[in-house]
């Protein structure tokens, strides 16, 4: 994993200052520890901040095809790039790096635009095609990794963060009302909405296009869908895990290339501990893995996790993470996440990555994204009950289902089990509504609005989703599941608690459910095959009770979590956040209502942080939206200056070549 910059100048400009482009690229030296390199020509600037996993001698960047026609600055990683190499040399291409970033530029001199279909990876690129007068922005299927852009003064202006584009002096860091809105009904602002209103985000799947006279042209390469396989149809339990087994084995193998070791993080939950049995399958060597643990029990598995680590003989390390950890780390996170949080579950995770970077590792695999495709969570479970009860709203039997979808409605009692029912008989009968299945989570999340000021409401206009072709035809789990994953996973979950947090630590985080092929699967199983009754994963569990005790594999799902509001309550004063939420502090940056806030705080005070779950999201939701304004204000310009005075440590190596008409660096590259 990398970082990306650049800047597309408008017609007839100057060359792109290479000092603009160091200012850029500073800002991601997190991203990429081990060196930068700039290219410019006259039309193009392109920076890159390295990370070194494949390649280790040769695979600096940008970099170029054989005639220097077509240039690359690239992020991640391309895991079938050994089988796309070999091709392309049948076909005549020669490569001059042993790594996996070479490929794409040949292989888009071989298929053009259609070349990205063909990738197998987590991907956000640059690639600029000088001949034709074209530059591509790039992201891939899901979205794991980020790629932003803005237009400002006559010219396209990218990078992997918005913190490289605001660097660049050319780009506004004004907080997007709309955004923050969003954020607080759905966790996250989804593309191409960022938290700052003059840069956007390439949205999955997806190619922006800029010619030279700045013309956009979005290209979708690729959408998500749930279209049920007739030759699965009648398929058994059995079929589908042996299916899963194969394509998920390979998704792993690909995912264990590398020219550096490669860990793993283990949870304790099922999908994980799948994940590392599968890497102690493919391959025997030691394994390292990593978890965090909680002082607070009510958040912790470290049994589980123990349990895991000696039962497939693991080099096992652990963290503690608790509230002195989050109150520390909120605003680092708040910095790398570059969005108010709603949760403060991305802490834990940042605490985590460091700890694999303490011990000298830089890639680690993941369970991620089992639970949106293979329907584990419980709002699928929820969204059943819930359509079951629509059809006879009348029934009090139909409602206690949702005893075997949350565990503390059977613990509760009856005056509990009361609450609950009322609580989830909102919108019963709208099971018409396209968004159904999500329509109490957003409208219970949107409660963290009143936090937000009158201006900020005023001006926030968000819509609903675009639903995709045929969305009419789906059953309703593969409706939710789609939601889910693109409301929730690819806009809230890969970014804040998987690549932002991560790379803050120059780590490299590779999801092996998110292969092509095992998501092209999990949305052509039939719906019994993914949640029959209330039974989830049921695929999945299949599989892992061939390979773990039975105990792991029919775990109920645990939803990861962090303490929320506790950690700022019983912080000491003179260290304490919560100043930030101040009537002067909420005056000075306009976006939280101070009453609301002061009231929120107040009862936090009162009850030691014990709220309810909508107002610990509010209250966190607020103060880290406060941090984001003050990181990306009149504090962003010192920060942005440090960045760049680092850079100066390096070794400069320098290629010239005539740009412009006067002599010039074409490449530079430090190390």
């Amino acid at each position: 994993m990398c970082g990306v910059a650049g800047i597309l100048t408008a017609p007839g400009a100057a060359p792109i200052s290479l000092e603009l482009l160091r200012r850029m690229i500073a800002m991601l030296d997190h991203r990429g520890p081990d060196g930068y390199g700039l290219y410019r020509d006259r039309t193009v600037g392109l920076a890159h901040s390295r990370l070194s996993i494949i390649d280790l001698d040769t695979g600096f960047q940008p970099l170029s095809n054989e005639d220097g026609s077509v240039w690359l600055s690239f992020n991640g990683e391309i895991f079938n790039y050994l089988e796309l190499r070999k091709e392309l040399q049948a076909r005549g291409h020669r490569f001059r790096s042993q790594g996996d970033s070479e490929v794409i530029v040949h292989l888009y001199e071989e298929y053009g635009p259609d070349a990205w279909t063909r990738l197998n990876g987590q991907f956000a690129f640059a690639l600029w095609d000088r001949d034709r007068g074209r530059l591509a922005l790039v992201r891939d299927r899901l979205g794991i990794l980020p790629l932003h852009y803005a237009r400002s003064r006559g010219c396209v202006v990218f990078g992997s963060e918005a913190k490289a584009l605001l660097a660049s002096g050319l780009v506004d860091g004004g907080i997007d009302a709309s955004a923050v809105a969003e954020a607080f009904a759905r966790w996250s602002a989804a593309a191409p909405a960022t938290f700052f209103s003059a840069v956007r985000s390439v949205a999955p799947g997806t190619a922006l296009w800029f010619d030279t006279s700045l013309a956009e042209h979005e290209q979708r390469y690729w959408r998500l869908e749930f279209s049920e396989d007739p030759d699965l149809s009648k398929a058994s339990v059995d079929d589908a895990a042996d299916a899963l087994e194969e394509r998920l084995t390979e998704a792993v193998r690909l995912r264990l290339r590398a020219d550096v070791p490669v860990g793993g993080y283990l949870s304790g939950g099922l999908d994980s501990s799948v994940i590392a049995s599968l890497i102690r399958t493919v391959d025997t060597s030691p394994l390292e893995t990593f978890a965090v643990r909680f002082r607070d029990p009510d958040f912790d598995e470290t049994a589980e996790q123990r349990r895991m680590a000696a039962l497939l003989g693991t080099d096992h390390h652990e963290i503690v993470c608790g509230g002195r950890e989050i109150v520390r780390d909120l605003e680092p996170v708040v910095w790398h996440c570059e969005a108010a949080l709603l949760r403060t579950a991305p802490v834990p995770l940042f605490v985590l990555s460091s700890l694999v970077q303490r011990n000298g590792m830089r890639v680690v695999l993941t369970g991620e994204g089992a639970d949106e495709f293979f329907a584990g969570y419980g709002i699928f479970k929820e969204d059943k009950v819930r359509r079951y009860w629509a059809a006879r709203p009348d029934s009090q039997v139909r409602p206690q289902l949702f005893s075997r979808v949350h565990s503390e409605i059977a613990t509760g009692g009856a005056r509990d089990a009361g609450i609950w029912a009322s609580f989830f008989r909102r919108h019963l009968q709208e099971t018409d509504d396209p968004y159904y299945s999500h329509l109490i989570r957003w409208e219970n999340t949107s409660w963290s609005q009143r936090l937000l000021s009158s201006e900020v409401r005023d001006r926030a206009s968000f819509g609903a989703p675009d639903l995709p072709d045929g969305w009419t035809s789906w059953p309703p789990l593969a409706r939710a599941q789609w939601l889910e994953i693109e409301t929730f996973l690819s806009p809230y979950l890969l970014p804040l608690q998987g690549d932002r947090v991560a790379m803050a630590h120059g780590v490299e985080v590779r999801y092996p459910f998110l292969d092509p092929h095992v998501v092209d699967l999990a949305t052509r199983l039939p719906s019994r095959l993914r949640m029959p009754a209330l039974r989830d994963k049921i695929v999945l569990r299949r599989l892992a009770g061939r390979r773990l005790p039975s105990e792991v594999a029919r775990r109920p799902k645990v939803p990861y979590r962090a303490p929320m509001v506790t950690p700022f309550v019983e912080a000491p004063s003179d260290d304490s956040l919560l100043d930030l939420l101040s009537a002067a502090e909420c005056a000075r940056y306009g976006m939280v209502d101070a009453a609301a806030a002061g009231r929120l705080v107040a009862k936090a005070r009162r009850t030691e942080g014990h709220l309810s779950e909508r107002e610990q999201m509010a209250f966190v939701g607020a103060l880290t939206l406060q941090v984001l304004a003050r990181q990306f204000g009149a504090a962003f310009d010192a920060r942005a200056r440090e960045a760049r005075r680092r850079l100066d440590g390096w070794q400069q190596h320098v290629l010239e070549d005539r740009v412009g008409g006067t002599s010039a660096p074409l490449v530079e590259q430090a190390r």
